[in-house]
């Protein structure tokens, strides 16, 4: 309803965003404050927007949803039928990291499922990529920046979490009434807001207190999906404040400002986020989890 008053209002008046419509990508691409912040906040790295090239037709539907149907299928059957079959007693010795299938066997189901899609990918695709070397090079490429980020953060997060004010924050966040769905909540909303991201925030959240939290939520009686539900729900809320590389890449692109964009953002992304998180804790209180 805001957003609906609000696009009357700008209408009426003749107003847009920005001056002269979107940045050209040549520009984005060369823009290196907007592509260490694009890089940090999602999984793109701009300088590859000048690297590709849309193809002549479109494939169809079918070739397209092919892989992503090959991924769930390959996963589940990974999952639920062949690798409970597998002799996998040998991950218990030290020098297989003295794991368990049941540690590994999520990772190993979707790496495989990956693999093949990726491999069907190109098998239906190959006329339609002259230079497979090549697209795969700049893919390779374009992987790199983001990989790096996402372990930064990981690093990141496992700095933060030694840090003595850290601990005053976790037992200030643990201590809070309410239960641990309402702790949980406020303690993803803190990180992801310090953080300015969603996984970062959640990263840290669950690498320090998922423990403590699992343990609550067992005495309490509650579903762990609860749990994760409301953590990713409360990830997603704060994470669009103004310093997010999210918001900052978005308006950028969009050649809009925060005085003239970021109110509509935080309508969509923030309000609506937290009275979801509020239905998800009621609901899953009264109901359990669904």
């Amino acid at each position: 309803m805001v957003l609906n008053r609000e696009e009357a209002r700008t209408r009426a008046i003749g107003e847009g965003f920005g001056e002269g419509g979107p940045a050209s990508a040549d520009r984005l691409a060369r823009d290196e404050k907007l592509r260490e912040r694009a890089t940090t906040a999602r999984e793109f790295d701009p300088a590859e927007l000048t690297h590709g090239r849309s193809a002549g037709t479109p494939p169809p539907i079918s070739t397209a949803a092919l892989p992503l149907v090959m991924v769930v299928l390959i996963n589940l059957g990974m999952s639920l039928i062949v690798l409970p079959r597998l002799d996998a007693s040998f991950l218990a010795e030290e020098r297989w990291g003295a794991t368990s299938l049941s540690s590994v066997g999520g990772v190993w189901a979707i790496v495989t499922a990956l693999a093949c899609a990726i491999v069907a990918a190109i098998a239906i695709n190959f006329r339609r990529l002259p230079a497979l070397r090549e697209t795969m090079d700049a893919g390779a490429n374009a992987a790199v920046l983001p990989c790096v980020t996402v372990a930064s953060m990981v690093g990141f997060g496992a700095v933060i979490a030694a840090l003595p004010a850290f601990g005053a924050v976790r037992d200030w966040v643990l201590g809070m009434g309410g239960g641990p769905l309402v702790s949980l909540a406020v303690a993803t909303n803190l990180l992801a807001a310090l953080t300015g991201s969603a996984s970062g925030g959640l990263t840290i959240a669950l690498d320090a207190l998922a423990p403590t939290y699992l343990a609550r939520a067992s005495e309490a009686g509650l579903d762990p999906g609860l749990l994760h539900r409301v953590a990713v729900i409360g990830a997603g809320t704060l994470d669009i404040l103004p310093h997010s590389g999210a918001v900052v890449t978005l308006l950028g692109i969009c050649g809009s400002t925060h005085r003239e964009g970021y109110r509509y953002l935080a309508i969509v992304g923030i309000a609506g986020a937290a009275l979801a998180r509020v239905a998800v804790m009621v609901l899953g209180s009264v109901f359990g989890s669904f």
